[in-house]
């Protein structure tokens, strides 16, 4: 086990690496390899080509390894946590929310009458995104304060999402064109519609967020035979719960507030994770699904451009054969 994980670290490494060297070449411009570098270090290079490479395709790889980590870490979590291998970043209800937080923005707003202006203006899409996630983690910690089972809470969360789900359909129904146009762009996911200034907000929280994750180990590894077992060896069940929905909420609330709902990453990646480590242990698999996460969102960038499809149906088209894979075997098992 210790020689398989020494290879597929550093080769997991090297691979995103390379996904993102490829990722800064490929777009609707193709820029070489050799200008890439010049742009980067400061090399003479045409204007232009340096501008394409350091403020758009740069910011957006960046984008990509930390949505991947986030969001492959957060279903990680979720999976364990549930003892459910379909369980993935949003059962909380996460995305639903974040969802909620757009829709009053982008479509409540004009219906209300409300100008984007003032302090509505500068909240912005990932503002009222971030809001929406900040309001489930108050919701599911008041929740779990109060109910000791933890199927529960996700029955709780997917009713929440299911009714967040149809308010998001009154405020579509009720709105003109163009804001439901803008909506709907946003729940296609994009990795390309943050900023350098708000990849400096992005970063941090995602960081925040992998850091609680990395305190969360030795919890998530005795919660893997079940909380019973957990609290048998001394685990205070409802903290280290707490711990590690603060986290799944900063890491996939942060990823849905700034590029929208990325489905399938954080459901299938941490399936591929196990297979190539063949681990339960979370001190292996939580930095392995990271770089994997990493990796495949990479990929799905730049199939993205070459097919110049939104990112959400790349990595659904990837990640659904796995979850098909996941649910067969299971079934077989059984």
């Amino acid at each position: 086990m210790k020689s398989r994980s020494a290879l597929l670290f550093p080769l997991l490494s090297l691979l995103v690496a390379a996904f993102f060297v490829v990722d800064l070449t490929t777009g609707s411009v193709s820029v070489p390899l050799d200008e890439v570098w010049a742009a980067l270090t400061g090399g003479e290079v045409a204007a232009s080509t340096a501008k394409i490479v350091r403020s758009i395709r740069l910011v957006k790889a960046v984008v990509a390894v930390a949505a991947g980590a986030a969001l492959a870490v957060s279903g990680l979590q979720m999976q364990t946590l549930f003892r459910n291998p379909l369980a993935g970043p949003y059962v909380l209800g996460i995305s639903s929310g974040a969802s909620l937080g757009v829709a009053l923005f982008i479509l409540g707003a004009p219906l209300a009458g409300v100008a984007a202006n003032g302090v509505l203006a500068s909240l912005g899409v990932a503002g009222a995104a971030w809001a929406g996630a900040a309001a489930i983690l108050v919701v599911i910690a008041a929740v779990g304060r109060r109910i000791k089972d933890i199927m529960v809470i996700l029955i709780l969360g997917m009713m929440f999402s299911s009714g967040v789900g149809a308010v998001v359909q009154i405020l579509q129904y009720l709105s003109h064109e163009d804001a439901l146009k803008t909506f709907v762009i946003w729940t296609m996911g994009s990795l390309g519609d943050v900023t350098a200034q708000q990849l400096s907000l992005l970063l941090p929280a995602v960081g925040l967020g992998l850091a609680l994750s990395v305190v969360a180990i030795k919890s998530l590894n005795l919660l893997l035979l079940g909380e019973q077992y957990a609290r048998t060896m001394g685990l205070d069940v409802r903290r280290a719960r707490r711990t590690i929905f603060l986290s799944t909420t900063l890491l996939a609330g942060t990823v849905t507030a700034f590029c929208g709902p990325i489905g399938f990453v954080g459901l299938a990646v941490p399936h591929v994770a196990r297979m190539l480590f063949r681990n339960a242990d979370h001190r292996v698999l939580l930095p392995g699904a990271a770089l994997t996460g990493a990796a495949v969102v990479l990929v799905c960038d730049i199939v993205s451009k070459w097919l110049t499809l939104p990112v959400n149906t790349i990595t659904a088209l990837l990640g659904i054969p796995i979850v098909v894979w996941v649910v067969v075997r299971n079934q077989s098992v059984a």
